[in-house]
């Protein structure tokens, strides 16, 4: 089964601070007017992936992780959840200032199977655009205290981003993404996120949405945790592969094509979504097109593959 790729349709998610990139960037069709995620490669309940070509054709990513485990080398009798979630989001206003858990307080809290460290790759910024990564508290308890007093200019860190950045976000760092900013987020298979500060909005029914501080005040890590990323690049054929990060939960990559390249599938799987360009996938002598905007796994049923064409991939696997 799957000699070939797996391509996924994207799950659109409405956000109070999402916009139209989705669509003019990406030509996406998208259902809301306020269009802040797409779930690209999802196996997650809030919003699991369609798959749109071979025999499982029209079944969620979750029933084939389920139903056929030999698609991602998963062990018979393994009945974890898929480990990954790849989004795009589109930052048409400040996203809210959060924190997300670790895998021992997401299970014990939250009775769900994984925390959320995640890293972002930043496909398009405004001039000036800003992140917010980190705080500038000393202990927990000057943590505590600023945020009880909403000191937030003085707690946040702020951080310029351009297209072609790459940051990483392990569970327990405060963050948010700016106005104007669009990424490719990868992350655990988590929803779980504690909103620390949302700049006194209301929503459509004219409420302000629900924080949660003191969870926030639990996970967030004291000292800010400062992570230098070991990152390396290789040329293999027409291709630059850039590793941007190789953590616990995930490696993610960066590859730019330009002619054609030979390659040999060594891990249980592959998420590839395609940033830029047009190319070609060769498979078993099968040919599939890609561009901008396309999303695929190659399952642990293919050994060798061969692209072709002018385009530049985020990569990733567990």
């Amino acid at each position: 089964m799957y000699n070939e790729p797996i391509f996924l349709q994207p799950v659109f998610q409405e956000r109070i601070w999402g916009g139209r990139k989705l669509n003019t960037e990406y030509n996406y069709i998208i259902p809301y007017e306020q269009t802040g995620e797409a779930w690209v490669i999802s196996a997650h309940p809030n919003g699991p992936s369609i798959i749109s070509n071979g025999p499982l054709e029209g079944k969620t990513l979750v029933e084939a992780w389920e139903a056929h485990g030999e698609l991602f080398n998963k062990d018979v009798g393994n009945d974890g959840d898929y480990p990954l979630l790849v989004k795009m989001l589109d930052a048409n206003a400040d996203l809210s200032v959060q924190v997300h858990p670790n895998d021992n307080f997401a299970q014990e809290t939250e009775g769900q199977p994984y925390g959320k460290t995640e890293c972002w790759y930043v496909l398009s910024a405004e001039p000036n655009a800003e992140i917010i990564l980190g705080h500038y508290a000393n202990s927990r308890e000057e943590l505590e205290k600023m945020m009880d007093h909403g000191e937030w200019n003085n707690l946040l860190k702020r951080v310029q981003v351009k297209a072609g950045d790459f940051v990483y976000v392990p569970s327990g760092t405060i963050h948010a993404i700016g106005k104007g900013i669009v990424i490719l987020e990868t992350q655990q298979s988590s929803d779980i996120t504690y909103r620390v500060y949302d700049y006194n909005r209301v929503d459509s029914k004219s409420e302000k949405r629900e924080l949660h501080i003191e969870r926030a005040k639990e996970v967030t890590a004291v000292p800010d945790r400062q992570v230098e990323l070991n990152q390396s690049e290789e040329v293999i054929g027409g291709m630059k592969m850039k590793k941007l990060v190789e953590e616990k939960y995930f490696t993610v990559y960066h590859w730019d094509l330009k002619g054609n390249v030979s390659k040999v599938l060594t891990k249980d799987f592959l998420q590839v979504s395609v940033i830029e360009g047009n190319a070609e996938i060769t498979v078993n002598e099968k040919t599939f097109s890609v561009k901008k905007g396309s999303h695929f796994i190659l399952p642990n049923t293919v050994k060798e593959y061969e692209l072709a064409g002018d385009a530049e991939f985020i990569v990733s696997h567990t």
